[in-house]
């Protein structure tokens, strides 16, 4: 896996399919990205790609096997696994509900009133669960035979539960792991990995030491092939830095709401403590396909300073308003806000080129999403015509919108900046860093490779929104 710059894209979001997107990478950024996440491009009944159908076909108005095999040529590939579910119309659940317990797939998905002894789940049960929704994750399901059951339902409703610890469920994930792997994935992001694992008498999310085995059956299955697996998980940082701990990549969900604090209060401190708390072996976020997370930052901001925040994104946001937010725009998770990053520091060009330089300094892997690459503004008439709050962050760009886009001064400088993260060996993953605050609105990190050849030096004024960049005491111009 290449230490790069990564986009984040769905197949159709950058033209109409994977081969317009690679056109319009090629034109424009081979440069600039080394590696490409393509939200899922396989068949599916809803959430924008999430409830997979199956995952051995790609979705016909996306493109072809040999358009993906070819962007894999150029771009190092990551995919979504869904470990947690897979759609209630893919073959396997429509062959248990057509033919129940004569079904051989009936021990892939988690039956609920197996799970729980007689006489429960109790409200008590039912509280405990981690959930994402107002009420128990169940759903029915009406059996050909006449008979109805009820199975695990995280998620949406078009998202059934599978049961990881069932030998059905675990040759699943063999043979889909390998089938990506063999299409040219070179990493695996595990979606929803912390809900995988229930448990009796837990909440059902991060279960310990059963996620760990879990785990390690994944990686198992990849190891042999190269490949790196990516769990996501949005919680409190200590849950996410375990994974760290044990060896294996993770996100960093926290950075986006720390760094709108910052260049909201001209503070670097906050921001200089999570970096130096940061793992090396991680993904930086700003923006994703999802909201900004607010539970990410938790501790690392005081609840005052989230709520600041929260507050004040509202404030000078550019149409960033709490309604989208909420369950009049279908969101799913009240814990995030739903904005571009761009519109999130109120469509300011400045600010937003120096979030993107601490992203790039910051350790790690650097993820920028494709509304994030354009400077995109947040779409209010996509986010009206289908009332889904996260669309608001989900533009459709066509190849000539994006050459148009491509003329903005703000785009083309940050297109350099990844250019230059891109390429630059002092972002060696095995290197050091060293964060420093001259003063409480002033942050300087320092990147240096691990034979010591290489130094580059972020100097930034949250106050005044200006940086510069050196590299071996150069200066480096976008």
């Amino acid at each position: 896996m290449k230490n790069g710059v990564m986009l984040i894209t769905y197949a159709d979001s950058m033209g109409k399919n994977v081969h317009e997107l690679q056109g319009v990478l090629d034109k424009h950024y081979r440069d600039a990205l080394s590696m490409v996440h393509l939200l899922p491009f396989f068949p599916s009944s809803g959430d924008r790609g999430f409830a997979p159908l199956r995952y051995d076909e790609v979705d016909p108005a996306l493109g072809t096997w040999a358009d993906v095999e070819q962007l894999a040529k150029h771009y190092d590939l990551m995919t979504d696994f869904m470990v947690n579910h897979i759609s209630r119309h893919s073959p396997q659940f429509q062959d248990w509900v057509a033919r129940h317990n004569d079904s051989a797939w009936r021990d892939l998905f988690l039956d609920w009133d197996k799970f729980w002894p007689a006489g429960r789940p109790t409200q008590a049960d039912i509280d405990l669960i981690y959930k994402r929704k107002d009420k128990a994750p169940v759903a029915p399901v009406h059996f050909a035979d006449g008979t109805t059951g009820q199975v695990w339902n995280t998620f949406g409703e078009e998202q059934m539960d599978l049961d990881v610890r069932s030998a059905t469920t675990q040759k699943f994930f063999k043979d889909t792991l390998e089938s990506l792997i063999h299409h040219g994935m070179n990493i695996i992001r595990l979606d929803a990995f912390a809900y995988a694992v229930k448990k009796l008498d837990t909440d059902d999310f991060f279960v310990e030491p059963e996620i760990w085995d879990l785990l390690g059956q994944l990686q198992d299955i990849v190891t042999p092939h190269g490949v790196t697996l990516l769990p996501e998980i949005h919680e409190h940082y200590t849950i996410v830095h375990k994974l760290a701990a044990h060896g294996y990549y993770c996100y960093d969900f926290a950075l986006p709401m720390i760094l709108l604090h910052s260049l909201y209060r001209g503070d670097s401190r906050r921001l200089a403590h999570w970096l130096k708390i940061s793992p090396m072996k991680q993904f930086t976020t700003l923006d994703t396909h999802d909201g900004l997370g607010v539970v990410d930052a938790k501790d690392l901001l005081s609840p005052e300073e989230l709520d600041d925040t929260k507050n004040e994104l509202y404030k000078v946001g550019a149409n960033v308003k709490r309604k989208y937010s909420s369950a009049a725009y279908n969101n799913l998770d009240i814990y995030q806000i739903n904005t571009t990053y761009y519109s999130a520091l109120g469509d300011n060009d400045a600010a937003y080129l120096l979030a993107r330089a601490v992203q790039m300094f910051a350790p790690g892997i650097p993820q920028v999403y494709y509304v994030g690459l354009l400077a995109g503004k947040n779409d209010l008439d996509l986010l009206e015509k289908t009332k889904e709050g996260r669309n608001i962050n989900r533009h459709y760009y066509t190849a000539a919108e994006v050459d148009q886009e491509m003329e903005r001064p703000v785009v083309q400088k940050l297109h350099n900046l990844l250019a230059f993260r891109n390429h630059e060996e002092a972002f060696d993953l095995e290197g050091s860093i060293d964060v420093a605050t001259p003063t409480d609105h002033e942050i300087m990190i320092t990147r240096t490779n691990q034979d010591g050849s290489r130094t580059a030096k972020l100097a930034a004024d949250f106050s005044t929104k200006a940086f510069t960049i050196t590299v071996n005491g150069a200066a480096v111009n976008l």
